[in-house]
């Protein structure tokens, strides 16, 4: 299991290689929400997504031999990304398996950091290739259930206590569980005191689902918030979200995307549906939120493609 201090030196090793990201207090949902709320811009990392923080501290720690041998990620999206550019920066040969059905925007930004990509048509065979990969020498990168890849997203956490002292919820979005693990962590070895709220939206319900069953249960995702898209939740994420988060909050695609549009039309960010969807889930719950508490939406994606997004229309009451 990762701890604090497994964090504040992952937070040491990949500060030269990563953005540190603005935190915002926002005028306009604050006063909607009535209370103190604030967007951590995680949106703006390079690749546009968290996920370079746990790419780079799993590579960082890599031996000559094994960066001399390279490494394999099986990713359909903001992952496969993060793992290209660390790879870029660090002279690390990454290959990147995707699904057929990936949208072309991702796999042309994953090529244009320098990895190489290949598509597959179904899980079973990617799963296969990348163990045939590993068997043949690469290292593999799993996108969340990985302590490495946890402890460099955990980080983002450091940054928020640090940099809003007076901070007492978070709330954020939960695809396998390796965000939630990492942040959680290192706000609770630093402030115990502050709430974590934790989100999905329906058909990507893999916490959602473990935390009823007391275990991790595969799904077959069908969210449009396909960042949320994973097939369960990391066993080590169930343990830590049944200690520590506040509430898990379940809302719909619908939800995501007209919160999707008030960010873009209001605060003038576009985010992932990954991301707009924790709005949503603030208002379900604000009710628990006072005049003097301090509420940080943790703003994971900004990877949206312009067609995507009109698809979404037809769903916009």
């Amino acid at each position: 299991m990762i701890t604090l201090s497994h964090i504040l030196r992952a937070q040491e090793r990949i500060k030269p290689y990563v953005r540190r990201t603005a935190i915002i207090r926002n005028q306009t949902l604050s006063d909607l929400l009535g209370t103190n709320l604030y967007l951590k811009l995680e949106l703006f990392q390079k690749t546009g997504s968290f996920k370079p923080r746990g790419a780079l501290n799993k590579m960082l720690q890599m031996d000559a031999e094994e960066k001399k041998r390279g490494i394999v990620a099986i990713s359909g999206g903001n992952f496969a990304q993060g793992v290209a550019y660390a790879g870029s920066l660090l002279d690390v040969r990454s290959l990147i398996l995707m699904s057929d059905y990936t949208p072309t925007n991702y796999i042309e930004a994953t090529k244009s950091y320098g990895a190489d990509v290949e598509l597959f048509p179904d899980f079973p065979s990617l799963f296969s290739a990348a163990e045939a990969y590993t068997k043949g020498g690469r290292v593999f990168f799993h996108p969340y259930d990985d302590p490495q890849v946890m402890e460099g997203y955990g980080t983002l956490g450091l940054e928020v206590v640090e940099d809003l002292p007076g901070l007492t919820d978070i709330i954020l979005s939960v695809g396998g569980g390796g965000l939630m693990s990492g942040v959680t962590i290192a706000v609770k070895g630093l402030k115990p005191e502050v709430r974590i709220w934790t989100v999905e939206t329906e058909g990507s319900e893999t916490l959602g689902k473990a935390l009823q069953a007391g275990k991790v249960v595969e799904i077959h995702p069908t969210s449009l918030a396909r960042i949320l898209g994973a097939p369960h939740v990391a066993e080590d994420a169930l343990i830590i979200a049944q200690e520590h988060i506040e509430k898990h909050i379940i809302v719909s695609d619908q939800e995501a995307i007209e919160q999707q549009m008030y960010l873009l039309e209001r605060a003038k960010i576009l985010t992932e549906l990954a991301s707009s969807c924790i709005l949503a889930a603030a208002h379900r719950i604000r009710d628990q939120f006072s005049d003097d508490d301090h509420v940080v939406l943790l703003l994971c994606g900004g990877n949206v493609a312009v067609d995507e997004m009109l698809t979404y229309q037809h769903l916009i009451k």
